[in-house]
């Protein structure tokens, strides 16, 4: 996918550090035809700019014990979204939350260790929010594909 704003050695430079964050300057520079300095500065004004935000380590939550992962939609009055919003994103085991259109306001995405852990979570984080509407959730049996951050 094509990217505005940035020209093809930053769309290449960004495609390897997709694929491998922890590619070496050295390693980018060869792949892309540049020299490693100017692989650096190329990177570091992606950072700069907040193209790229992080680097980061994505982990398989199964791996570590955490073997139950559940999608949410929450309703919520629009007077308490921010309230409620704000509760779930200090919880830990929240690991993505959206705010969408249509009649479903908060998309919440959960990792739990257990079933027990989810009727907790439940019962004493969701339910007792304020202005809750309606919640759904859903159990993901097998993760087919995630794909972490955007790609270009």
């Amino acid at each position: 996918m094509k990217s505005k704003g940035l020209d093809n050695v930053d769309q290449q430079i960004l495609s390897i550090l997709i694929e491998n964050a922890r590619a070496s300057l050295i390693e980018i520079a060869e792949r892309v035809g540049l020299s490693r300095a100017a692989v650096k500065n190329r990177i570091d004004a992606l950072e700069k700019s907040g193209v790229i935000e992080q680097y980061t380590v994505v982990l398989d939550p199964e791996k570590i014990g955490r073997n139950v992962s559940v999608f949410f939609d929450i309703r919520v009055s629009p007077s308490c979204l921010h309230q409620v919003a704000d509760a779930l994103a200090a919880e830990e085991a929240v690991t993505d939350m959206y705010l969408m259109t249509g009649e479903s306001k908060l998309h919440v995405h959960a990792v739990l260790e257990m079933n027990q852990d989810l009727e907790h979570f439940v019962m004493e984080k969701l339910y007792p929010l304020p202005g809750i509407e309606h919640i759904s959730s859903e159990l993901i049996i097998s993760r087919i594909k995630t794909r972490k951050g955007m790609r270009i």
